[in-house]
């Protein structure tokens, strides 16, 4: 067997490993801020929400923005102090875990913002 057919199907089964391994984790589900308002924790909307994370990140800049701005855009979080507020992501296709997006504030404008999946 020549060294190029050798690395040819070296490559093929990287690239089907690496297929195999991000299936189900990268979605293409785009952010609709009426939908994720309106999200119900449902058998067919379970993972509504982290199906839209990327989106949400790749196409919106949430830092800078005021408290009022992203309520206007995420609704209302499902928890709140002074400086974070925290929204329950739903089922993230790795078993039974859950995930969580944490805004951060300082005065008033975001500063930061995480994902959990746990």
């Amino acid at each position: 067997m020549s060294k190029k057919l050798k690395y040819g199907i070296l490559m093929i089964g990287v690239i089907v490993l690496i297929g195999f391994g991000l299936k189900g984790r990268i979605t293409h589900e785009q952010f609709d801020s009426y939908r994720w308002k309106n999200w119900t924790e449902s058998e067919t909307e379970w993972s509504l929400r982290w199906e839209m994370m990327n989106s949400l990140r790749n196409n919106y800049e949430l830092k800078g923005l005021t408290k009022a701005q992203i309520i206007e855009l995420l609704g209302e979080p499902e928890s709140k102090t002074k400086n974070e507020f925290g929204y329950f992501l739903g089922y993230s296709k790795r078993g039974i875990n859950t995930g969580r997006m944490t805004i951060n504030f300082e005065k008033n404008k975001v500063t930061d913002f995480s994902v959990w999946d746990g």
